[in-house]
């Protein structure tokens, strides 16, 4: 069995509103060495009956079809064994 590890993460490009409102919280409460933050997912897929390059291939499409807004956000992947 296979599993996916997608990190789905706003552009660079984009502001980030969470993750400032995070960072301004932790710095409140005493994380002055904090520059900055930003919010991304982590989705962890199971996968079966495939090989590790037709993973590769769903995965990709997984994302630019559903988990990641290619417009706003950039994704990565790796595919592991279970």
């Amino acid at each position: 069995m296979l599993a996916a590890n997608v990190y789905v993460t706003l552009r660079k490009s984009i502001l980030d509103p969470q993750g400032t409102a995070v960072k301004n919280a932790l710095q409140s409460i005493g994380y002055e060495e904090i520059q900055a933050v930003r919010i991304g997912k982590f989705i962890e897929i199971s996968l079966d009956g495939i090989s590790k390059e037709q993973a590769e291939t769903r995965v990709r499409e997984y994302c630019k079809k559903l988990l990641a807004n290619e417009i706003m956000e950039d994704f990565r992947f790796e595919i592991v064994e279970k």
